[in-house]
């Protein structure tokens, strides 16, 4: 069987801090669809992450030799790398023991069958074939905002070539509605929307409610729900089963995330299972309009003029917090104080008027409860991951 596999040996994935401590580099969502189910979707094939004997490999991952043995191809792919039409037929051009590389670089995608392994992790190599154009890449987090305008067009073109939109209701407002996808199931009555901008998927059995006001370009998961009144700016994407209201500008929620209630995000990233609480705001630019230096494994690193908040998994504000200007904040936070936050929350923290230690067992404890509300159980493999991160982080 034909398959890909993903790789984050060479993409420095510490760089993507605090997303990468739970997930792999291609399961972050950019645009509307994760970076795995780009890949999937482009090349029709099943994906799986190369074993890299740490506390990451689960159900998907798989050693070069297991994924050799069925007599398939392999595709690996350099997890941080997005895909495009140009890329893809050039993979596919590949021949066995050829790998695609950037004007002379590191390689970025291999393809490979049984005959090209010589030794449990050794690749035989045939040639390199070089292509101009530089790859799109996800190298810090907030590439992942500022890529989304980029990728919620890619993807909309991906989703929707060939298919036809559900036909919206009369009561709402359209501009250019030929850049509007609405999947079945989704509902919206009395809303503005504005794809003059930037192309608006509206996924399956997710519900505007009345007032929502949408520029392009945006993208909603599927069981999504954005409350009345909520003003949604491009580039944003709301993952399955998001919630949002309030202001949303230029942000990404991954997936089971709640932004319920007024407050402004923007330029920001939000992991799954977050809450922001009620009034919760972030700041997105200095006061000096000044670069903005973001705290990182490495040491501080320029983000731009612009940004806001990077949340890790199952981390939650109090309400009426305020965030600073490019704050980092870990997994597992519960953050509350006040004032401003301080720019560098470390995962499994309580509070942030100076940290005590959250106990494992109440985050636990606590991550049940919320994903309760949204009818899911907290798994013993996410158990495992979040105990290796707390003893070794």
């Amino acid at each position: 069987m034909d398959k890909i596999i993903f790789t984050e040996e060479f993409c420095q994935p510490e760089n993507l801090h605090p997303f990468t401590l739970t997930r792999q580099i291609q399961d972050i969502r950019v645009g509307i669809l994760p970076i795995r189910e780009k890949w999937e979707r482009m090349l029709g094939l099943t994906s799986y992450d190369k074993k890299e004997d740490d506390y990451k490999d689960l159900d998907r991952s798989i050693s070069i030799p297991e994924a050799v043995k069925d007599g398939g191809t392999c595709y690996m792919i350099h997890g941080n790398i997005l895909p495009t039409s140009k890329l893809v037929k050039a993979a596919r051009q590949l021949e066995n023991g050829d790998f695609l590389s950037v004007k002379g670089s590191d390689g970025i995608i291999f393809r490979f069958t049984k005959k090209e392994i010589q030794e449990k992790y050794k690749i035989k190599v045939r040639k390199a074939v070089t292509i101009r154009d530089k790859p799109v890449a996800i190298q810090f987090p907030w590439n992942i905002f500022q890529l989304n305008d980029w990728a919620i067009r890619q993807d909309f073109e991906l989703l929707t070539t060939k298919r036809k939109s559900q036909t919206p209701s009369k009561t709402n407002k359209i501009i250019k509605p030929s850049e509007v996808f609405i999947e079945k199931g989704a509902s919206m009555e009395h809303c503005i929307l504005n794809a003059s901008t930037g192309p608006i998927y509206i996924g399956k059995n997710a519900e505007l409610m009345e007032g929502c006001m949408i520029r392009g370009p945006f993208a909603m998961g599927e069981g999504s729900l954005l409350k009345m009144g909520t003003k949604v700016y491009g580039a944003t994407s709301l993952g399955p089963y998001c919630i949002g209201a309030g202001e949303i500008k230029n942000s990404v929620l991954f997936g089971y995330s709640n932004k319920a209630h007024d407050g402004y995000l923007g330029d920001s990233v939000i992991g799954e299972w977050c809450n922001l609480g009620a009034g919760t705001t972030n700041s997105n630019l200095k006061n000096n309009a000044g670069e903005i230096r973001l705290w990182t494994p490495a040491g501080k690193t320029n983000a731009g003029k612009k940004c806001g908040v990077l949340m890790g998994d199952y981390s939650r504000t109090a309400v009426q917090t305020a965030i600073n200007t490019g704050t980092v904040i870990g997994v597992c936070c519960n953050v509350f104080g006040t004032g401003l936050t301080p720019k560098y929350i470390p995962s499994f923290s309580w509070g942030s008027d100076g940290f005590d230690r959250y106990s494992l067992e109440k985050v636990f404890i606590d991550i049940a409860a919320w994903k309760k509300f949204k009818k899911h159980t907290l798994s013993e493999k996410e158990k495992s991951v979040l105990k290796y991160i707390f003893d070794n982080f």
